[in-house]
């Protein structure tokens, strides 16, 4: 069969406060769009079939799927982020006993702030409701804690192959899980929805093992697609902070400050993972039984002067400024990428963009609050 639209799916990357960046991003490409087609606002998040998002991904992959504007996605990290990461990962050892006196209270206050936004923002919404409302199928990555087993939280699209056992899942309750991040957040504690009472999971942080959920985005559109239907996959980063170091033999003896207790060895993890699962991908989509085309944007390495604003955790106002003004700028390049007929990149990215219909009710895309 001769396909005439491919079956496209958006991944977008974990990375904590970083999701401002993100949500900047994809609202600046989404307005300049929709001025070069009259002006209205696009519903980004129809272009796609299914959006796959990790931990912060999570967050901007339910408000796309849900049908929120942008800018108002911007805005809860803007307006909350601060409340969310109250007390910021030590770095001296000095730090570390006002941490461990402090950081338990800071976490469930940051936990109640989270939530509160999130709530604001989606209502009472379920994965359910996404699916049977807008069309958009989703999967989230989280790690269930009483097995540590991978978990994906998922809408009904698969219907002769689930339980729906995540339908009646609320969107809040599933950002959180995917968000929770050791050290940085509490567990998330997700009531089960499958009518077993009083019964509850918890989940960390689904960046432990799919912060680059791009082996989740495959896996599941090969299972949700028409056999040999073409697939697009649109990976988007979170600016990651630039990988690496160069080690110096006595540096190999590391304590726990070395690690910034803990928290750059999660670094280190996730870092390996990103670039192992993008690679991956790129081995196994040339061995598949049709078209599929993997593209990770924006695709220019970070400036040496935004890395000092990159931590998980940094609320500062001068840190989400820079994110901000990152992304307008990564935006203009993209809109000059477009003009590039041999560029696979522009081919895929202006093609989602140039894909994404007007909202059909603009006033619902602009409230910050979505009833069901």
């Amino acid at each position: 069969m001769g396909w005439t639209q491919p079956y496209r799916v958006l991944s977008l990357d974990g990375g904590g406060m970083r999701g401002i960046y993100t949500a900047s991003y994809l609202g600046a490409a989404g307005r300049a769009f929709a001025l070069r087609r009259g002006g209205d606002q696009l519903d980004i998040g129809k272009a796609f079939d299914l959006i796959v998002g990790a931990s912060t991904g999570a967050i901007v992959g339910a408000a796309l799927a849900a049908g929120i504007g942008l800018d108002r996605v911007a805005h809860l990290y803007r307006a909350h982020g601060r409340a969310i990461f109250r007390r910021r990962v030590p770095s001296q050892w000095w730090d570390l006993p006002g941490d461990l006196a402090e950081r338990r209270e800071a976490l469930e206050q940051g936990e109640q702030a989270l939530k509160a936004a999130l709530t604001e923002a989606f209502g009472d919404m379920t994965l359910g409701h996404v699916f049977d409302e807008r069309g958009i199928a989703m999967a989230v990555p989280a790690v269930e804690m009483s097995q540590h087993r991978s978990w994906v939280f998922k809408t009904p699209h698969l219907a002769d192959e689930t339980n729906n056992r995540d339908n009646n899942t609320t969107l809040v309750d599933v950002c959180l899980a995917s968000s929770a991040a050791p050290i940085f957040r509490s567990l998330a504690r997700v009531p089960r929805t499958d009518g077993t009472a009083n019964s509850v999971n918890y989940f960390a942080d689904g960046g432990l093992w799919g912060n680059n959920p791009v082996l989740i985005a495959l896996t599941e559109a090969l299972r949700a697609s028409e056999p040999g239907r073409p697939i697009e996959i649109l990976c988007m980063g979170s600016c990651p902070r630039p990988a690496g170091e160069q080690v110096a033999d006595a540096q190999r003896h590391r304590n726990l400050m070395d690690w910034r207790f803990g928290a750059d060895a999660a670094t280190l993890s996730i870092d390996a993972q990103e670039f192992a699962f993008d690679n991956i991908a790129r081995m196994l989509k040339g061995r598949l039984d049709r078209p599929c085309e993997i593209v990770r944007f924006p695709a220019d390495k970070v400036p040496a002067a935004l890395v000092r604003y990159l931590d998980l955790d940094d609320a500062r106002d001068e840190a989400m400024d820079a994110l901000i003004a990152q992304a307008l700028a990564d935006a203009d390049m993209l809109n000059a990428l477009c003009a590039d007929a041999t560029s696979v990149i522009a081919k895929l990215v202006c093609g989602a963009f140039d894909a994404a219909p007007v909202f059909s009710n603009p006033a619902r895309a602009a409230e910050m609050h979505i009833t069901s």
